[in-house]
Formats: C-alpha cells, structure tokens, sequence
C-alpha cells in the first residue's frame, strides 16, 4: 500500500473512532440525565420549590445535567470544532461552562433549603465537602479562564504557561465532579433499608454510577487523544506568523 494510502487509511480510521467517542459522550451524558430524571420522578416524587424533599430533587439532576453533561460537553467542544476558528470555539466553550455554572448553582441552593427548611444539618458528608469544593474550583476555573484566554487577555507568554495549568485543572475538576456524584448517589442508595435487596432503584442508581464512570473515561479518551487535537485555520496561523515578526 502506497504511503498516501496508508495515510488515508488512518486517518479514516482515527475520525471514525473520533466520531464513535464523541456519540458515545453525547448518548452516555443523556443517558445519565434520563436516569437521573427518572429516579427523581419515579422514585422521590418529582419536583416542587417548596423546601420539602421534593425541592432536593432539583439537586441531583441539576447537577448531573451542569457538571456531566455541559461539563463533558464543553470539554469536547475543542475537539469537535477542531478546524473552526479558535477564538469562536472559545466562546462557546466559555457560554457551556457559563451555563452549567448557572444551574449548579441552583442546584446546590436546592439542597441548602431543603437542610435549612427541615433543619438538617449542612456540608456534613464527604459527598457535600467534596461536591461544594468542586462548584468553587469550577466556578475559579471559569472566572480566570475568561480572564486569561477572552478579556483582558492574558501576555502570550503568560498565557501559554496558564493554559497548561487551565487544561489540567479542567480535568481534574471534571473527575471531582465524577467521583462527587458517584458518592451522591451511593449516600441516597444507602438511606434506601432494601438497598441490600436490590430494588429496581438499587439497579437504576447502580446503573447511573456505571454510566457515569463510561462517561469519565470517554471523555478522558477524547481530550487526551493527540490524533484529535485541534487544527489551527488560516486564520490562526497568518496570526501567529504575524505575532512572531512582531516580536522578532
């Protein structure tokens, strides 16, 4: 097989195992909100804003839906758009994390009212240290990425040296939040007496964490494949030449 060939070969491949990953992320992160809605719905008796168990169910499946899903989602969105223009990629990576922030904040309020309106007591588990830890660090990571990489902007200098601490804290605050869901939904399974028994919410949270962890090592797979790194644009490239004759 002539070396063009060969080429054109791997690189069919490598975009097919790029577009099955992503599918899976997309499908796996639905699948793991369609469980959680379920287990909220079916089994704790929906929602209400009303400080009852009924306005805790916001907890969980707003931060499924922020911290899983738009989380992994804004973590791949380099990947995906990997030939579109950076500085647009940028932004909706930045409007992703945004609005997952938004909404794990609500649902964190939720849980907080539920406490304070039954008077439980707050932040007591290692579920909540390690969950409220993570919303902070995600909402840091927010804030000093817009800083560095949109406005003001960051020196070149000093904003290539951050981007290596922002992509691994990106992934380490996505796997908190991994790890801080899984001890969620282990803490709700356990206050269930028949849990032992394996009840079909037994099966569905025990479902829900499998997923989850499917979810953590697809995404890991997509964001540190190099074969699906982005590709810098025209663009790009005519300005980074021209920050390069500027500075020489």
């Amino acid at each position: 097989m002539a070396p063009y060939d060969q080429h054109r070969t791997s690189s069919m491949r490598s975009l097919f195992v790029f577009s099955l990953s992503v599918g899976a992320v997309l499908i796996l992160g639905m699948l793991a909100i369609a469980l959680t809605g379920t287990w909220t719905v079916k089994y704790l008796g929906g929602f209400a804003w009303d400080g009852t168990a009924h306005e805790f169910n916001y907890h969980p499946l707003c931060m499924v839906i922020s911290m899983v899903f738009l989380y992994s989602e804004a973590m791949i969105i380099f990947r995906v758009l990997r030939h579109q223009n950076k500085f647009y990629v940028k932004l909706v990576h930045f409007g992703l994390q945004l609005v997952a922030f938004g909404i794990a904040v609500w649902g964190v309020k939720a849980v907080f009212d539920f406490h304070n309106h039954m008077g439980y007591a707050n932040l007591y588990s290692v579920h909540s240290w390690c969950g409220l830890s993570t919303v902070i660090l995600f909402g840091c990571q927010i804030l000093l990425g817009f800083v560095g990489f949109l406005f003001p902007k960051l020196p070149d200098g000093l904003r290539a040296a951050y981007l290596k601490v922002h992509v691994f804290f990106g992934v380490f605050i996505f796997m908190m939040a991994i790890g801080s869901c899984l001890l969620g939904v282990n803490e709700e399974l356990s206050f269930n007496p028949n849990y032992s028994k394996l009840p079909p919410v037994g099966i569905l949270g025990n479902s829900l964490s499998v997923i989850l962890i499917l979810l953590a090592g697809t995404v890991m797979f997509v964001v540190t494949n190099s074969a699906f790194k982005k590709v810098n644009t025209g663009e790009e490239q005519v300005s980074l030449i021209n920050d390069n004759l500027a500075s020489a």
